[in-house]
């Protein structure tokens, strides 16, 4: 019951995830993935390094089964170890799509050339790293790979409106009428102390003078 309470009181925010993988054959720069990673405004939520056997790589890559590329991705993501992280993050798995670019790092090098596929990966089997193409993709791989993970539900378009509408937008504002009555120097500061002082989450403490005022 009171955790039904607690759910209905502070509402949580819902953050995506997304399935990352340091292939074979960049296994070696993994500390400066995860570093570049970290700068992109990702959080790592889980992380272990492993090597998969052939029978793995084929239930992970189950969708790709009967692709050209099918046969020879099997013995090379099982031909070493690996890296696998769940990062999240807001809109994690279009952000990491592109940061990670294009499959074929041949082509990448020439198309997108600051993607991290084109610095690492050498071809299209040797790309270097691997980014879930959905949510419902992400949460088959994670659970493939951390098996005792709980994938948050994804938010439908209609469920942020509404917590946008009833606990974001009344507090804002009214941070943004206060704003404009005072003009201030620093807008940004400003308006940031203004929403950590007057966070409707956050209880409020009276100063001792005023509760005694009151009595």
């Amino acid at each position: 019951m009171q955790e039904k309470m607690n759910t209905t009181l502070h509402p949580r925010i819902y953050v995506e995830e997304t399935l990352a993988l340091i292939k074979p054959d960049a296994i070696h720069k993994a500390e400066e993935i995860e570093d570049i990673i970290l700068k992109s405004g990702f959080i790592i939520l889980q992380k272990r390094k492993l090597q998969l056997s052939p029978a793995q790589c084929s239930d992970f890559y189950t969708d790709l089964y009967g692709s050209p590329s099918f046969p020879s991705l099997i013995p090379f993501m099982s031909s070493g170890p690996i890296m696998a992280l769940t990062l999240a993050r807001v809109n994690a798995i279009a952000h990491w799509k592109s940061i990670i670019g294009p499959v074929n790092s041949t082509k990448a090098k020439e198309t997108h050339p600051e993607c991290l596929r084109a610095k690492y990966g050498t071809s299209e089997l040797k790309n270097a790293l691997h980014g879930s193409e959905s949510f419902h993709a992400a949460e088959r791989e994670i659970k493939c790979i951390f098996p005792n993970s709980v994938i948050e539900p994804f938010p439908s378009r209609e469920a942020t409106e509404e917590y946008l509408s009833r606990y974001v937008n009344p507090t804002l504002l009214l941070g943004l009428t206060e704003f404009c009555k005072c003009k201030p120097r620093n807008p940004c500061i400003w308006l940031a102390d203004w929403l950590i002082n007057n966070d409707p989450n956050m209880p409020r403490i009276c100063d001792a003078a005023t509760v005694e005022e009151a009595e």
